[in-house]
């Protein structure tokens, strides 16, 4: 997989933890907030359906599934974590053109959501959002 350049976000899954309450466990059935997991636009034709990245121009997308491992790099700071795919998300075409940035480290449109767990080791979640790269190695 080539690395893809984007926007990081958060979102609550499964037992309480952090800053969210109890909730669903996800696509997968195994997502949980203070798990080191993640949400893939691309988990499958359903998900893809509701997503649609391709609405925003993003190409190259691969399709993986439940459990695959995903890296992550925060593009400010140079953080990086490996997460597992728990979820379908986020809805990317909601956000067609959304750009967030520091300093000349810019993304745009949302490719990949962690769970807050996952996201607090790359930046603060009260950042919301976070220049990134996904990539698989």
């Amino acid at each position: 997989m080539v690395a893809l350049r984007g926007e990081v976000s958060w979102f609550c899954c499964g037992n309480a933890w952090g800053p969210c309450g109890s909730t669903g466990f996800g696509a997968c059935g195994t997502c949980s907030s203070g798990n080191y997991q993640h949400a893939w636009p691309n988990a499958s034709d359903a998900c893809l359906a509701i997503t649609r990245p391709d609405a925003c121009g993003i190409t190259g997308m691969s399709r993986r599934t439940c459990g695959y491992r995903h890296y992550t790099t925060n593009l400010c700071n140079g953080a990086r974590i490996g997460t597992t795919i728990a979820d379908c998300g986020p809805q990317t075409d909601l956000w067609c053109g959304e750009r967030t940035c520091c300093g000349s480290a810019c993304g745009s449109n949302r490719i990949i959501d962690l769970t807050p767990a996952a996201y607090s080791v790359i930046a603060s979640l009260s950042t919301g959002l976070r220049p990134c790269s996904v990539d698989s190695v």
